[in-house]
């Protein structure tokens, strides 16, 4: 860490004129010309990390500080409102003690200490005063995940950064610092548990090589409160344990997890549990015995419960079976086991019924399931949004899903079924799949760590606004000058509706080349299961395009709370972002904008290269105030952006064309080149999809 701090003191002395790797992410602190006086008053590894972080970002002149427990006796009679922290909240606010004036950051334990150091540094580093620093917040979820696709052999699964963070070779014995900066990081930001590896698990993962491995990263986490997860391979009983079944219900299996989750508990004694896909996408699971989910989940519950662990079971079943509508799958599975799982199992439900796509509507499981606690997963990581190359935003897509209206009660939103508040369940929970490598930068890009920044602030407080959250990361990572912040902010604003705009209008979506998800592909049609096919979603054809899902088609409108249903079930009622998600209309239906659903999608996909056109506008005005190296990459990346936009733009009117046989609207560019030639276009190795 010595290194580190000397970065920072030397990158901040020499002004924003200065070469940045973006290595910092949105800590780069100011250099002090003295130390703060700081002063704690407990000595734990919590606490010292606390401490060690006002030290290093605290500017010249803001001491002194005092870092104390609320039932410290020397804050007994100044009446602090602490009853409502929690085990995680904090009280940050400027106070008289024994006669002297200071900066009290104070808990109910040593992680409201730790959150409390970093909101003060964070509200220092937004332009807040600490004359007049007042400060009180606890989470609103218990568990703040990150979910990193790390495979074993370095490949991160749908990453874009690079080789995964961990080297899992050279572990236990090599602790890479970076391990220790990921840490604080997330730290920063209040998130508390990350399952390291990948969901399409390994069985290897759980063995005692492995569980080392897993406790030496446990040990550089655990003075940051952040607790370690495992994703579990269902059928490991069978590799492992040489067991002939995985079935749940056999005691021998049920033995045999104990087993292992003992094992795993004297390793890691705060080991967080485990994380499980199954009977998805070829994963082995209960469902594989003529058993439930829930047989499933609580069987593994059981074998942690002992040890207050939590099993986070996913819904995202994506099976070998062709259902009439892909999106319908997770709820048919799982709104007949509502109130069936055991009290430490959380189900992790993805913010739409597909798969993580620039838009869907909110996933209809949520409001569906009231006795069961849900734990909404989105990803962080661009899969479907450009990669790390494309600028795009993914606050406002965060602050779509949770402020959502479930429509099943009143006022009721995502957010606040994730919450558990109403339905007083004893856990709740956000999980973001990472976008996280070994990219000097963290996550390939500086705007991509706005991702990861956006999913831990909602996850602290779902209520925050998506532009609060990125002015708070812009002067962070660029400095506080407002003429800076205002345009990164507009930058961002944006990014995200131009993806939309430019791969997915009017709610389609799925339209993304095979296998690797890179580019354009929405004519694939010869994939072995029709659901692997994008011309499976948008159902192009001469009369029109859209997927119908109303009564007429797949019924999916039906698994919405009548409320809302009967808004999707109306094309006059639903909302254009999401029209052609739940309907098929002729080329020629007239929309409320004056235009035809064809002349629609088109204005859109021309309305999306014009907006990365402005954006790459407005980040060349910022190149006198940006440092050379950040900026220079960024502008490379939206030079990227705009020619791939404009390819997925041209390749999907060619495409649209070629079904329908409309003549583009007057003023509208035809597409550079012929379907043909869109058609031939192969990408053999790209980032993020394992060979």
């Amino acid at each position: 860490m010595p290194l580190l701090v000397a970065m920072i003191a030397s990158l901040a002395a020499t002004g924003p004129a200065a070469a940045e790797d973006g290595y910092q992410l949105w800590m780069r602190y100011p250099a002090s010309a003295s130390q703060p006086a700081i002063e704690v008053a407990r000595d734990t590894p919590m606490t010292r990390a606390a401490a060690a972080e006002v030290r290093r970002g605290l500017p010249t002149g803001a001491g002194p500080v005092l870092l104390a427990l609320a039932r410290d006796p020397r804050l007994q009679g100044l009446r602090l409102a602490t009853a409502k922290l929690g085990d995680e909240g904090y009280s940050v606010q400027r106070i008289t003690i024994d006669g002297r004036t200071v900066t009290l950051i104070t808990g109910n334990s040593d992680r409201g200490l730790l959150y409390g150091a970093f909101a003060l540094l964070r509200h220092l580093d937004t332009g807040g005063a600490i004359d007049t620093v007042a400060l009180t917040a606890a989470p609103a979820v218990t568990l703040r995940v990150l979910n990193h696709w790390d495979n074993l052999d370095g490949v991160v699964e749908r990453g874009y950064a690079g080789r995964s963070l961990w080297d899992w070779w050279s572990l236990p014995d090599v602790k890479d610092p970076r391990y220790t900066d990921y840490a604080r990081a997330n730290a920063s930001l209040g998130i508390n548990g990350t399952v390291l590896n990948n969901v399409n698990a390994k069985a290897v993962s759980l063995t005692a090589p492995y569980i080392a491995k897993a406790a030496a990263l446990a040990d550089v986490f655990r003075p940051y409160g952040i607790r370690v997860y495992l994703s579990a391979r269902f059928s490991a009983p069978i590799e492992l344990g040489g067991i002939k079944t995985a079935d749940p219900r056999d005691p021998a299996v049920a033995a045999w997890w104990k087993a292992k989750a003992d094992e795993i508990y004297r390793a890691i004694p705060d080991f967080g549990g485990f994380l499980v896909k199954a009977n998805s996408e070829g994963q082995p699971g209960p469902r594989d015995y003529g058993a439930s989910h829930a047989d499933g989940a609580n069987m593994l519950a059981a074998a942690v419960k002992p040890h207050h662990g939590i099993i986070m079971w996913r819904a995202f079943v994506y099976a070998e079976t062709d259902p009439d509508d892909r999106a319908k799958q997770a709820y048919t599975e799982f709104k007949p086991l509502d109130g069936k799982f055991a009290d430490n199992v959380i189900v992790q439900v993805k913010n739409g019924a597909i798969d993580f796509q620039p838009r869907e509507p909110f996933h209809p499981l949520f409001g569906a399931m009231p006795k069961t606690p849900l734990m909404i997963e989105f990803q962080i990581t661009k899969e479907y949004l450009g990669f790390a190359s494309h600028l795009a935003y993914l606050g406002p897509l965060f602050e779509e899903v949770l402020d959502a209206d479930t429509g099943v009660r009143r006022g009721e939103t995502v957010a606040s079924v994730v919450d558990g508040a109403d339905d007083r369940h004893g856990i709740s929970g956000m999980a973001g799949v990472a976008n996280i490598g070994d990219s000097r930068d963290w996550s390939g890009s500086t705007f991509n760590q706005a991702n990861w920044y956006a999913f831990g602030r909602l996850a602290w407080d779902p209520t925050l606004s998506s532009q609060t959250i990125a002015r708070e990361w812009a002067a962070q990572t660029f400095g506080q000058d407002p003429a800076v912040i205002d345009a990164v902010v507009a930058i961002m604003a944006g990014s995200r509706e131009a993806a939309v705009d430019y791969t997915g209008p009017l709610g389609l979506a799925h339209l993304m080349a095979t296998g690797h998800h890179y580019g354009p592909g929405p004519w694939v049609s010869e994939l072995a299961r029709p659901e692997w096919n994008p011309v499976y979603y948008h159902r192009a054809d001469r009369g029109g395009i859209g997927f119908d899902r109303t009564r007429t088609g797949s019924n999916a409108v039906a698994q919405y709370a009548p409320r809302v249903a009967k808004v999707y079930a109306d094309p006059a009622k639903t909302p254009l972002e999401e029209l052609l998600w739940f309907h098929h209309l002729p080329w020629d239906h007239q929309l409320s904008t004056g235009r035809t659903v064809w002349g629609e999608l088109v204005h859109r996909y021309d309305r999306g290269i014009a907006t990365v056109v402005d954006m790459r506008r407005q980040w060349e005005a910022l190149k006198p105030r940006i440092d050379a190296k950040r900026w220079e990459k960024a502008a490379s990346q939206l030079a990227v952006q705009e020619r791939e936009a404009r390819w997925w733009r041209d390749a999907s009117l060619a495409y649209w064309m070629s079904i329908n046989g409309l003549a583009l609207p007057g003023g509208s560019a035809p597409p550079a080149h012929d379907l043909a030639w869109y058609k031939a276009q192969t990408f053999p190795y790209p980032p993020g999809n394992p060979q």
